[in-house]
This record gives C-alpha cells, sequence and structure tokens, in this order.
C-alpha cells in the first residue's frame, strides 16, 4: 500500500520514514500498482505476456546463434542484426519479469536503487535500438547508392566501432534522467500507477520540482532518437532517389526489397513512441492508454524484430534450417 502525509505519519516498515523529528517522511520504496484501471483482472494478461517474453528470448536467441554459426551470414547487416537480437533480449528482461512478479505474486515493491536502476536499463537498451536501426539504415544506404565503396567502407572493424559507439553514446548519455530521478524528494504518495519505473511515472510523485527531470528527457530523447530518425529518413530518401535512377525496374525492386524488414521494424518503433507521447497529453483523462501502450512498446519490438527478419530474409531463413537440423542431428547422434 501507498501512504500520504497526515498528522500521525505511517511507521510500517519498508514504506515511509522519519527523517527530521517527525516533520518530514521519506519514501523508502515505491509501489506498482500494475495497469491503471484493470487491476483486479490484469492478473489474466499474463499469459499471453509470458509467451510473448518466452518467444522473444528464443527467437532473438536463435538468430544471434544462427548469425554466429553460418559463415554466410557474416555479413555486416547481419552482425547488426544480431546485436539488435542481444538489446531485444536485454529489453524484454529488463521489463516483462518483474511485470509478471507484479502480476503472479503481487510483487509490487520496488527498492529506489532497483527502479531507478530500470528507468536507466530502460532508456539505455531503447536508445542502443535506435542507434542500431541507424547503423542498418547506413548500411543499405551505402549498399545501395556507393555499391563500389560498401566492402572497403562497412567491414567487420566499422561494425565493430559503431557498437562500442552506441554502447558508450547510450550508457554513458542517459545517466542524467535516473540520476536526476534519484535526486527528487519523494516524501508523500509511493503509489506508482504503472506496471514499470518509467521516468515521467516516479517523479510526478515528488514533492519538489520536476521540471528539469521532463527536459532533461526531452533533450536527450531529441539529441539520440530525433537524431537517429532524421539520419534514418534522410538515409531512405537518398535511397529511394538512387533507386527511381535506376533503369531496370527489376533492380529497382530488388534493391528496395532488402530494406523492406528493416523499414517495417522502423516504423513500428519510431510510430509507437510518437503515440505514446501523444497519449501521454491525454493521460490524465485516460490513464491506461499511455501506460498499456509504453508497455507494449517495450515488450512488442523484442517479439517482432525476429518474426519480420525470419518471414521476409531467405538467408536467415536457410540458416535457421541449417542450425536446427545440426542440432537434431547432433541429439540423434549421441542416442
Amino acid at each position: 500500500m501507498g501512504y500520504r502525509m497526515s498528522l500521525k505519519p505511517p511507521q510500517g516498515p519498508g514504506k515511509l520514514q522519519d527523517s527530521s523529528n517527525g516533520s518530514h517522511f521519506q519514501v523508502k520504496e515505491f509501489i506498482l500498482m500494475g495497469l491503471p484501471g484493470i487491476h483486479s483482472w490484469q492478473h489474466w494478461l499474463s499469459l499471453p505476456l509470458a509467451l510473448l517474453y518466452l518467444s522473444s528470448i528464443g527467437a532473438n536467441l536463435l538468430i544471434f546463434i544462427t548469425i554466429w554459426k553460418d559463415p554466410k551470414l557474416h555479413q555486416p547487416m547481419y552482425r547488426f542484426l544480431s546485436i539488435l537480437s542481444i538489446v531485444d533480449m536485454g529489453l524484454a528482461t529488463t521489463i516483462t519479469p518483474k511485470i509478471l512478479a507484479i502480476f503472479w505474486f503481487d510483487a509490487k515493491a520496488v527498492s529506489l536503487p532497483e527502479c531507478f536502476a530500470q528507468i536507466y536499463a530502460i532508456h539505455c537498451f531503447v536508445g542502443m535500438e535506435s542507434g542500431i536501426f541507424l547503423c542498418m539504415a547506413f548500411d543499405r544506404y551505402m549498399a545501395i547508392c556507393h555499391p563500389l565503396r560498401y566492402p572497403t567502407i562497412v567491414t567487420d572493424s566499422f561494425v565493430f566501432k559503431a557498437t562500442v559507439f552506441m554502447v558508450l553514446r547510450n550508457g554513458l548519455g542517459v545517466i542524467p534522467v535516473p540520476v536526476l530521478a534519484a535526486q527528487r524528494d519523494y516524501c508523500s504518495s509511493n503509489e506508482i500507477e504503472h506496471c514499470l519505473c518509467s521516468n515521467l511515472g516516479v517523479t510526478s510523485l515528488a514533492c519538489d520540482d520536476r521540471r528539469p527531470n521532463s527536459i532533461c528527457q526531452m533533450i536527450l530523447a531529441s539529441l539520440i532518437m530525433g537524431v537517429d530518425l532524421t539520419l534514418i529518413i534522410l538515409s531512405y530518401v537518398l535511397i529511394l532517389w538512387s533507386v527511381l535512377k535506376l533503369n531496370s525496374a527489376e533492380a529497382a525492386s530488388k534493391a528496395l526489397s532488402t530494406c523492406s524488414s528493416h523499414l517495417i521494424l522502423i516504423l513500428f518503433f519510431y510510430t509507437v513512441i510518437a503515440v505514446i507521447f501523444v497519449t501521454h497529453l491525454a493521460g490524465r483523462k485516460y490513464p491506461l492508454i499511455p501506460v498499456l501502450f509504453n508497455v507494449l512498446h517495450n515488450i512488442i519490438p523484442p517479439a517482432l524484430n525476429p518474426i519480420v527478419y525470419a518471414f521476409r530474409t531467405q538467408d536467415l531463413r536457410l540458416g535457421f534450417q541449417k542450425v536446427i537440423f545440426a542440432e537434431i542431428t547432433k541429439q540423434v547422434a549421441t542416442r
């Protein structure tokens, strides 16, 4: 349960503690209430959520193993895809187990350090996903617009350097978000109407001014995801311009087909972010909508990414078959 300040403040362990002779009380932990308005039956969502999580981990793990084992897939585009699969598994694991614990075991309490750590991890993994999409867009731009220079520029060394840059950019760049959240004064309610520790959800409980947190999040979103999206759009505008200049319709179709999977995932990823922003403005009237979209945005992409690539990339499907067949053969031989 959460508590609010009163003449006789609560003294239960793990909730609020007296920090200044009974005149001020500090939150010791947050309570994640779950999905607003449907607390009584939200546990029914646990089964599809668990299946989505298991399928996400299994599919992304299969992609990573397939690309690692199949020499034909040792190409920059597939290496970026394998990195994306790692990021997706990290994002899903950061969020889903805690949500399932809330639904199944009513484990709603979360310590302040744990909550701020989740804020950091979510921002880091989402930024990484955006950065990998940018790397994949650049890969397609070089392959289609500058095919002769592609092998000398987009090399294994480039993939490694780009990945290290994205890790450092997001790992260090999002640190101000949880740090500023931790500096707020939480002295009243500790109930968060959410399934996870979102920055805006947590800081909305602060007793002092939370505008620095909101401003910081908007600036970081503009500098990281805004710049990524701008460069991705620029890459595909140049790709489209280059394709339209091709004399052969078949060559143009083949060039665009190599980008289709990437475009589907980018459209879904950034469209949902835009929807979350718009619905957040109406959050006070319909609190379930932004919370639900926020949860789905962090859970569905890790499961959707491998499905889209598996269905639309023949080399990857063949790689799956090789890995699965080799594993079956190995199991039969050991018996």
